[in-house]
């Protein structure tokens, strides 16, 4: 049994939410390199002790719900404890989701309709939209930005998990982020940048992103990171660790 964190700083955490992910991809096949990248976004956008309400979080790139589950299972929710019999996108009902995703794109134009509800009923919780940077070849992606500037929604906030890699190879933007930010300025957003890594420093600057919306947050990631063969590869974007790539991980993982 893995042990549950609970109370753990965000760091923490992030950590043990690491180690289940590898724990999950010994069990099963599932999105390792990807939830590799965006473990330290949500484990920063989940925080319990983030001050002040970050809000309703929304995975957009629903692959990566592993690291979610993850997330979750260090903050002490058991029944994300084993891989086994869990969906590989995420699915509202199960504990801590509210919104169900799979297909891309399409993460954005919910969060605007909940920062629109939210607005419209006096509400200030913000909205967190977690993209990957793959999904950004998506045009639902630019017309719910184009609705969320043109309505002034001022809590929502996106996230894009910028590893520069995608399923068959690089991203149109690089590991850079040059051109994603120029998109989202064209659309009137403000743009912020941080280490997709530093759980600290995301969950500062998704503070003050909060109250500067809609705003977007491009995070720099590693695909994969943590574990050298991993890190980088396409080729992980799925996949299944035998006994002794299981072992190797978890040793490098805790240097």
């Amino acid at each position: 049994m893995t042990e549950q964190v609970g109370t753990g700083s965000a760091a923490d955490v992030s950590a043990e939410a690491r180690r289940m992910i590898l724990r999950y991809a010994h069990q099963r096949t599932i999105h390792v390199g990807s939830s590799l990248s965006v473990v330290d976004i949500l484990a920063a956008a989940l925080d319990p002790a983030t001050e002040g309400p970050v809000g309703t979080v929304i995975l957009s790139k629903g692959h990566g719900v592993w690291a979610w589950y993850a997330v979750l299972a260090a903050l002490g929710e058991s029944r994300y404890a084993d891989a086994t019999e869990l969906p590989g996108h995420p699915h509202e009902g199960y504990p801590g989701i509210t919104v169900s995703t799979g297909s891309l794109g399409h993460g954005l134009a919910i969060g605007c309709g909940v920062a629109e509800g939210r607005a419209l009923s006096g509400s200030d919780e913000a909205v967190v939209v977690v993209m990957g940077d793959g999904e950004l070849d998506e045009g639902t992606v630019w017309e719910s930005a184009a609705y969320a500037s043109r309505r002034g929604l001022r809590r929502l906030v996106a996230v894009v998990d910028l590893n520069g890699l995608q399923q068959e190879g690089p991203t149109q933007d690089g590991p850079t982020g040059h051109l994603a930010e120029r998109r989202w300025q064209a659309f009137g957003w403000q743009v912020f940048r941080a280490d997709g890594h530093d759980v600290d420093a995301l969950r500062r600057v998704l503070l003050d992103a909060r109250n500067a919306g809609p705003a977007v947050v491009l995070a720099f990631t590693v695909k994969g990171k943590g574990v050298s063969f991993m890190e980088h590869q396409p080729a992980w974007h799925t996949g299944t660790l035998d006994d002794a790539q299981y072992a190797a991980a978890l040793n490098e993982i805790a240097r």
